[in-house]
């Protein structure tokens, strides 16, 4: 048990290397869009119960600008090609 805690936490520790397989941009923008994804849901919830959920709209742009700048920047370097 101890050595799979070990393992998944150099795993963690992996993301945060220079050098890995894992685009930082993908992971940030995945989960930019899932908090996009739960307000939307915690709206449709209250909603249905007649409560009103209420959010600044400048928090919930933010997510978009992130979702749609960390997805953009990373579409970019795929088809552009890294330097």
């Amino acid at each position: 048990m101890l050595q799979k805690i070990r393992r998944n936490w150099m795993a963690f520790k992996d993301i945060f290397k220079d050098e890995n397989d894992v685009n930082e941009k993908n992971v940030i923008g995945f989960l930019s869009f899932a908090v996009m994804v739960l307000f939307a849901l915690a709206d449709l919830i209250t909603g249905y119960f007649g409560k009103d959920l209420v959010v600044q709209e400048f928090i919930y742009n933010s997510f978009v600008f992130v979702t749609l700048g960390s997805f953009g920047i990373a579409g970019l370097e795929k088809f552009a090609g890294k330097k």
